[in-house]
């Protein structure tokens, strides 16, 4: 008689702690930090560069004078990429504009104005 009694105090202890170490695992799931897909993320422009130098001198073993000339060839890099980007910002604007016109004119006027609104939050998010 007392073994039904005491296998049912075992199965609640059993159930007790089965429970607790689901709650401590979530638990745990939902305190745990976020992964970011990107390994650069949040990383400055100058961030990365220092680290990519760094690299480049201790896996290529470079002497400062190879640092100094590849210092320059990133900031000729650098350079070029501004020019090319400024040069395509107003091609690029102008496709942007192209599209908003041709969106424009499928809406009805109420479409219009919330067509307005979420551009303006877009543009908000951005920055």
């Amino acid at each position: 008689m007392k073994r039904p009694g005491l296998t049912a105090v075992v199965y609640l202890v059993l159930v007790f702690l089965s429970g607790a170490l689901v709650g401590g695992f979530g638990h745990r799931l939902y305190t745990q930090g976020t992964v970011s897909a990107s390994s650069t993320a949040g990383r400055s422009p100058e961030e990365y560069r220092k680290r990519y130098i760094g690299e480049m001198r201790s896996r290529l073993m470079l002497d400062d004078g190879q640092v100094a000339k590849l210092n320059e060839i990133l900031d000729s890099t650098r350079l070029q990429y501004k020019k090319f980007n400024e040069a395509h910002k107003i091609e690029l604007s102008g496709i942007q504009n192209d599209q908003v016109a041709r969106v424009k004119a499928i809406l009805s006027d109420s479409q219009r104005l919330e067509y307005e609104k979420m551009r303006a939050e877009r543009e908000k998010n951005r920055k």
